[in-house]
């Protein structure tokens, strides 16, 4: 078969799944472009949940009660939306990044970085309406399937990591999530999230006048110099100014006026902001390590340590700068007390298991390792697995670790390929 008609084939394939896989917009009532059924759907959202919250910083476990109340907040929008019966789940992330997300079926996480920013329940009911219509109205899906119509797949692997990278890289695989969670939604779907989501806070009983303040701020804030809110945000919902004119004729015509719980939401994050100068403290040091600094953000994060030591994210960073000063017994402390307080993180195993295979512990290096590769596979992972079992004289593991690694781009997957050749030999 020629090129040309492998493509009159490929545009045949594509002309005949949109004409079978028309659906109605379970929010619009629009009719569209529906490949992916409902049950592969919510199968997605479930399959790369933890994942995606794991790549964006995990849980925010020091104060699991702030979770039961914004899956409170949640669940009442939730109840009123055009698809109460989604199995929503709501998470807060452990993440200075103001962000929110939504996954297909129902799946949304709020980082922490953004509740620090609203003044009451209202505003934070804005911000949940709004991503409880982007699952609804499958937006999340509706992207996917344009990637599907591109390409068949998305290559790589995981979450590409260096032994010596302060900043991960997040590519397919393991990260389909985090990719659908970080995308850029397109105009057309941040208004109308923005439109039914100010709907479904009418329908709650919240003012929907909130939801006009927060775009004014987040235009405000976009417009000015305050560039971690362009990093969050505002890269995966662009604000406009006509998402303020039109969120402000929609909350007229409905009527202002309505719950806002300023008191209730002030008490409920009292915690989170008792804790923001430990976190500034700890953002601090990030800065100052990923530009080389490394007394000085050894400094911050002991600051960091000495304001909340049941941080996990604490003792991983402090961890991270002693490896770097190849102080490896002072970093394995530090990575075994991370890992003690959120074992389910899998940088924390991640980061342990690179410095216990430095220290060539190799059964504690390969436990952490697999541990770690159990919640979001790493091409880094892979790759020394490869090492331990080849040093174990395990061939075959060897061969398969190295296999896996081989996949991913960069060094990482150069460093594979040379030693599966070697094995070969």
């Amino acid at each position: 078969m020629n090129p040309g008609q492998i493509l009159r084939l490929t545009l045949l394939s594509v002309m005949f799944l949109a004409i079978a896989g028309c659906a109605v917009n379970p929010v619009t009532g629009k009719k569209q472009l529906s490949l992916i059924p409902e049950s592969q759907e919510l199968a997605l959202g479930a399959e790369h949940y933890t994942p995606t919250q794991q790549t964006q910083g995990g849980q925010f476990y020091l104060d699991p009660e702030l979770t039961v109340y914004v899956r409170e907040v949640g669940m009442k929008l939730a109840r009123v939306s055009d698809r109460p019966d989604l199995p929503y789940e709501f998470v807060v992330l452990n993440s200075s990044v103001p962000n929110a997300w939504a996954l297909p079926g129902g799946k949304i996480a709020i980082n922490r970085g953004l509740l620090v920013k609203f003044e009451d329940e209202a505003q934070l009911a804005a911000v949940m309406g709004h991503e409880i219509v982007h699952a609804a109205a499958r937006h999340s899906v509706q992207r996917m399937q344009q990637g599907m119509l591109i390409s068949a797949g998305v290559a790589g692997l995981g979450f590409a990591l260096s032994d010596n990278e302060w900043a991960g890289l997040i590519m397919g695989g393991a990260a389909v999530g985090a990719q659908l969670a970080l995308a850029q939604y397109s105009q057309g779907d941040e208004l109308e999230s923005d439109h039914y989501g100010i709907r479904y806070m009418k329908a709650a009983g919240y003012d929907p006048q909130a939801a006009v303040e927060l775009q004014e701020l987040f235009l405000e804030l976009s417009q000015g110099r305050q560039t971690s809110w362009l990093d969050g945000m505002f890269a995966t919902h662009p604000p406009s100014a006509r998402r303020v004119r039109e969120n402000q004729a929609l909350a007229s015509e409905l009527g202002t006026g309505g719950f806002r719980g300023r008191d209730i939401y002030q008490r409920r994050i009292a915690l989170l902001k008792e804790l923001q100068p430990a976190y500034d403290a700890h953002d601090k040091a990030m800065e100052l390590a990923s530009k080389g600094d490394m007394k000085a953000a050894l400094d911050s994060i002991n600051k960091a340590i000495e304001l909340e030591p049941r941080e996990a994210m604490f003792f991983a960073l402090r961890g991270r700068i002693y490896k770097e000063q190849k102080q490896t017994e002072k970093a394995q402390a530090d990575f075994d007390k991370a890992v003690s307080l959120y074992p389910e993180m899998f940088q924390y195993q991640l980061y342990n298991g690179l410095n216990s295979l430095a220290m060539n512990n190799l059964d504690k290096a390969r436990g952490h390792l697999e541990r770690a590769n159990q919640v979001v596979p790493t091409s880094i992972a892979y790759l020394r697995l490869g090492d331990i079992a080849s040093r174990q004289n395990r061939r075959n593991d060897a061969i398969g670790h190295y296999s896996k690694a081989a996949e991913a781009g960069g060094d990482v997957g150069e460093e594979a390929k040379r030693k599966l050749a070697d094995l070969s030999q």
